[in-house]
Formats: C-alpha cells, structure tokens, sequence
C-alpha cells in the first residue's frame, strides 16, 4: 500500500504517533477527536527505552528529550523504605537518556504541533457515528454531518473503544482488576535522578518530569471500585498513603489541592486472534490495555504506530500488511499486559508477590528487543 487515505478515530498519544509514522511513509491522514477542547490531564507519565528508540525513529527525540527528563536507573524501595536495589536502564539511542518522565500536556502539546506540521488534518469534537467497510474502502459518517470514503480506519480511541465494539462486538470487555492508580504533581527533591519505585500492598512511584516537578503515582486497592467525588479527593489520597513509608508519609502532607488529582480504576484487557476486520484496524489500548506498574502502556501503543506503518508501507495488500503487524506485536504486547497484572495481583495478595527489581530487569531486555 504505497499511498492510501487513513482516517485515525482517536487523537491521544498512539492516534498522534500513528499520524507522524503514517504521513512519514506519504500516506494521507486525517484524525478525529472527540474532546473539542483535545485536553489531557496534567500530571506526568514514565516513558521507557524503547520509546526513546521510538522518537529516534519518528524523528523527534530532541524535541522530545528536551520537553521532559531524562534518567538511567529505576530504584526499588521496600515497603518501610529501605531502599533494596538500582536496576540501570539500558540506553537504546547513543548520546541520549535510557529512559524519560515527562509531563502528559507537554508530550501532548509535542505530538500534536508536530501531527498539525506533518500536514495531516485534525478534526476536533468530532466523532466516527457509523463505518460501511465494502471490501474496496471504508465510508465514515462523521458527527458533523459529513460522509467520507477512506482506504483504511485505525481505531486508537482507547480502552473503552467504540471501533472496538464496532468490529468485534463479542470481544471482552475490559476487566477491573482491583487495583486503582492515584497521581498528584509534587515539586521534585534535588536527589531524584531516577524513578523510585516502593513495593507493599500500597505501591508508590516517584518520577521526574521537570527540573522543579515530579509525580507520584500510588496504586492502592480498591476491591469494590468505587467512584470517588472531586470534593474531598485529596484528603482521601492522603488517607490512602498513611501506611507507607516515612518519606512517602511526608510527602503526602502536599497532596492538598482536590483538582490536582488524577483518579483512575485500573483494568486490564488483551484481544485475543486478529486486530483488524477487513480495513479497520486497532492499536494501543483498544487491544492491549494494561496497567501501569511496568510503565509501557503509551510505549506499547507508540511501538504499534510504527509497526503498523511499516507493514502498511511495505505491503500492497491491506490484509497482509495488518496480519503482519499484528503478528509483530502481539507476543509483546501479552508479555507486558501479563507481567503488569502480575505485579498488581501480588500487590493485592491475588497472586504470589512479584520482585519487582526482578520483574524491571526482565521488561528492560525484552523492550530493548527490536520492534
């Protein structure tokens, strides 16, 4: 397929990269977003070796490197902490960190300036109300009223995907896991040169995004998943870090402003046989949705916007080039999706409890495994 209009119903970080890869490789592009205002929530997010490799090859790593920090090393700490081991991080790119914290809006703000100077078109408020895939090109109804005809759809709208459940309305359902994440934006200590991770029932990471901030991050478990209201919200993260570490005891006296906290259940999906039907493919968490204890959720679907263009490019039949993307992706996309649910299961006493310096050292050379 050396040329083709693609039409990507989605516009947070694998929508975005899938846009720069694509229009990379010639092909027309245009992305829909359902949110008017293309928000994201401001803490940060752990970026890994491989995604570094990744914007290397997207050519926007220094653009990329310079929006956030860079460290070598993931500490592990134990539940009173004690700090127990450093596991180097492998560097995948010469001249450049092995692994990033960032702040969402920034990383965001970074692949949406550059999506918009690819020359791909970028439709906001704007959803996909009915797909009629006819074997030759797909007809899109969009919410603004208009019908378009394209060679291809790529459904990067998140683990609650409604192109999903348009291709596959059998599939399973994301599965809560018993576990939510807490983040909270916090001035960074001078010290922190790496991501801080603490084991125990009430898992806490901390990671630089800036040269003045970090974010910490608590999964705590929550056995009925209950919805929090905004009001209060603080307070009860601060109630959730009481049993941890002095440090971590410390720090949660800062958590104090109900807005700044970002409140998540955690669930958990893996699409099982094909990622496409016909000229609609998935990537991202619509297929492979996992939790955060390994950091590789955005990397796993940043890793699937390249493959995926690669195969499309490399391919003149569109069934061939997603079978061959799929079959590239998904033994690595199940080994992280497992190992992660592995790490919260024994955090929650559902299963045996993981090592996690052990489970970190393992994630790194399997991620630094070619794509």
């Amino acid at each position: 397929m050396q040329s083709g209009n693609i039409l990507i119903i989605g516009g947070g970080i694998g929508g975005l990269t899938s846009a720069i890869a694509l229009r990379a490789r010639g092909f027309g592009v245009t992305v829909i977003e359902r949110d008017p205002e293309w928000s994201v929530y401001g803490v940060g997010i752990i970026q890994q070796s491989n995604v570094i490799r990744a914007m290397s090859q997207l050519g926007l790593i220094d653009e990329y490197v310079s929006a956030g920090v860079g460290f070598d090393a993931v500490e592990i700490y134990a539940p009173n902490g004690m700090r127990v081991a450093r596991v180097p991080s492998p560097r995948l790119v010469d001249g450049y960190p092995a692994s990033m914290g960032i702040g969402r809006r920034a990383l965001h703000k970074m692949l949406g300036d550059r999506t918009i100077a690819s020359g791909a078109q970028v439709l906001l408020g704007v959803t996909a109300t009915d797909l009629e895939d006819d074997g030759a090109g797909v007809d899109v109804r969009l919410s603004n009223g208009s019908v378009e005809r394209f060679d291809l759809v790529i459904g990067a709208d998140g683990v609650y995907s409604q192109t999903r459940d348009k291709i596959f309305p059998d599939a399973p359902r994301p599965e809560f896991t018993g576990q939510s994440v807490w983040r909270y934006n916090l001035p960074r200590p001078a010290d922190l040169d790496a991501l801080h991770a603490y084991n125990g029932p009430t898992g806490v990471g901390l990671v630089p995004i800036s040269n003045e901030l970090m974010y910490i991050f608590v999964t705590t478990p929550e056995p009925d998943n209950p919805r929090y209201p905004r009001e209060g919200l603080a307070a009860v993260m601060r109630s959730k870090m009481a049993g941890c570490a002095p440090f971590i005891r410390e720090l949660s006296e800062q958590v104090t402003d109900d807005e700044g906290v970002v409140y998540r259940p955690l669930e958990a999906l893996m699409i099982d046989g094909p990622w496409h039907k016909g000229r609609i493919a998935l990537l991202g968490d619509a297929v492979h949705a996992t939790t955060p204890h390994l950091g590789q959720g955005a990397g796993m679907a940043i890793e699937d916007s390249l493959v995926l263009a690669e195969e499309l490019a490399r391919h003149d039949d569109i069934d061939t080039a997603l079978t061959a993307y799929h079959d590239r992706r998904v033994d690595r996309c199940a080994y992280i999706v497992r190992s992660s649910i592995g790490i919260c299961m024994g955090q929650i006493g559902k299963g045996p409890p993981v090592d996690n310096a052990k489970a970190t050292h393992e994630m790194f050379e399997m991620v630094a495994k070619p794509i």
